[in-house]
């Protein structure tokens, strides 16, 4: 497993990560003894990169994370993120260091490696006041560095020159392609980190749905796939799912005859530099196994960087649904 440095944080982390949604709530059911399989499995293939959040299951993949890294401690990067359990607010600093406090103690530790701010709203994030609050905190030592998780290149490109911002956390993928020209460059140019999140896009990029595929009552790829519960971009990559799955077959061409279509989708990610890291997610251990391998995988020939930037061009970006 290959590292790269996150942001100013000086810290080495794994190229492709493990993003922990699913450990808590909304991708159907994974028990406790599987959720610590698919951790230990991550562990054991090189990923040092754990993202989560607060609201995750309400607490419970901090909780079962926390358990994780007491074996783990000075050895991985937790990522959490906080701010939604207020929505849509009020912000206030004390609110948010209760839960980043709250955060420390279901994780069992003495400061966070990297807290986010959880798609809070962009006029509370241009405000300012939230950004100084988190420079306060990490003087403070609850936390040793801050980023933010954003719905909108608009919202990232804003944030960019917040003093010791360490990374934006964004939903970059082979069907969202836009980061590409409206913040890489600039993320770059400012050391900020990119955490990518959502490279499968709900999973149509592991390319094995078909118009056929049904999902459990509590899986959001069912009840969210409109953007019923919360922005349709965090679903599908905000296509609407038949639309997905027929774009998905067409990129199967494309794939070569060595690396399976989610190995694929990962490797066109992590060709582009301005990437830290890819917090793919799992449900099973098997699927961490097979994520890992990209890490090692050659870049991309350029004709296939140039067939996908044209087939997003000409096919998939007036698909595109949600503030992006």
């Amino acid at each position: 497993m290959k590292t790269r440095i996150l942001g100013n944080s000086g810290r080495s982390v794994s190229e492709i990560g493990l993003g922990c949604w699913q450990l808590g709530a909304d991708w159907g059911s994974v028990s406790e003894p599987q959720a610590m399989q698919i951790l230990e499995t991550a562990w054991d293939h090189g990923i040092t990169f754990f993202d989560t959040a607060d609201v995750y299951g309400s607490g419970r993949s901090e909780k079962l994370i926390g358990r994780f890294i007491q074996q783990h401690r000075d050895q991985v990067f937790v990522a959490t993120k906080v701010g939604r359990q207020n929505y849509p607010g009020p912000y206030s600093a004390e609110v948010l260091k209760q839960h980043l406090c709250e955060s420390i103690s279901r994780l069992g530790v003495d400061s966070l490696d990297l807290v986010q701010l959880h798609c809070v709203p962009s006029e509370v994030m241009s405000a300012g006041d939230i950004f100084d609050w988190l420079r306060k905190f990490k003087r403070d030592g609850l936390i040793k560095n801050f980023g933010a998780s954003v719905e909108s290149m608009d919202e990232a490109v804003s944030i960019l020159e917040q003093p010791e911002l360490t990374s934006l956390q964004i939903i970059f993928n082979v069907f969202r392609q836009k980061p590409i020209t409206t913040l890489f460059d600039r993320a770059r140019d400012q050391g900020v980190g990119i955490i990518v999140r959502l490279p499968l896009a709900s999973g149509l990029l592991a390319g094995k749905f078909t118009n056929e595929t049904q999902f459990a009552d509590d899986d959001h790829r069912n009840y969210n796939r409109n953007g019923d519960a919360f922005n349709v971009g965090e679903t599908f990559a905000g296509l609407p799912f038949k639309i997905g799955v027929a774009l998905a077959d067409q990129i199967k061409t494309m794939v070569p005859a060595d690396m399976t279509m989610a190995q694929f989708s990962q490797r066109w990610i992590l060709d582009h530099e301005a990437v830290t890291t890819v917090i793919t997610g799992a449900s099973k251990p098997s699927q961490v196994a097979d994520n890992t391998v990209v890490s090692d995988l050659e870049r991309l020939s350029e004709q296939t960087h140039r067939q996908l930037a044209e087939f997003y061009a000409s096919s998939i970006e007036a698909e595109i649904r949600g503030v992006y």
